[in-house]
């Protein structure tokens, strides 16, 4: 009797995997977050350049246990402006949209655009570029984020996110100080040392 081992379906079995595999790989397109630089006009010295007008500023920290505040304006003014919300549409989000109303309407009518516009290269160019000056424009919020060292990394990201979600164009992550500490102690976080 002699013994045979029939390969023809693992003939099929590989080419379907081949082909999943060409197909899954060419889909995945990295994405990247638009990032914004500072000014580089001459007429500007360092510090303007750095700094954030005390209006349009925003600060986030992120505490652990899923705590997460804000204040508006300059650290200065922090203890009496600190509020505790929460993430998602109803904490932080909703104060974002508020503070973001007028680029956001602009956003709308950016996308109602070029819906009905063919998608090819140039207007996807074209978008970005358009998209990028709106969310950059003069009275939008610059938005610090500040992330504790007991915070987790999930607060992180749910921040970011945020930041896309409700177009934020400027916003820069900074290191948690003494005196981010001592402010959130007020508000009862207990923090590592």
């Amino acid at each position: 009797m002699n013994a045979r081992v029939d390969f023809t379906p693992m003939v099929d079995m590989i080419m379907l995997l081949v082909t999943f595999f060409m197909l899954c790989t060419s889909l995945l397109k990295p994405q990247a977050m638009q990032l914004s630089m500072p000014s580089d006009k001459e007429d500007q010295q360092d510090e303007q350049r750095s700094q954030a007008k005390a209006s349009e500023a925003v600060t986030i920290l992120a505490a652990p246990d899923d705590r997460i505040f804000y204040f508006e304006g300059k650290a200065e003014n922090a203890a009496e402006n600190l509020v505790e919300t929460k993430y998602g549409k109803d904490g932080i989000r909703a104060f974002l949209l508020k503070k973001n109303a007028k680029a956001q309407v602009e956003v709308d009518k950016l996308k109602k655009e070029f819906e009905v516009r063919d998608i090819n290269e140039e207007s996807k160019k074209e978008y970005n570029e358009r998209l990028s000056e709106i969310k950059s424009a003069k009275g939008t919020p610059t938005v610090i984020i500040k992330i504790n060292d007991d915070a987790s990394f999930n607060n992180m990201m749910k921040i970011l996110d945020e930041m896309l979600i409700c177009n934020i164009g400027k916003y820069v992550i900074d290191n948690f100080s003494e005196a981010d500490k001592e402010l959130l102690a007020t508000k009862g976080v207990k923090l590592a040392q």
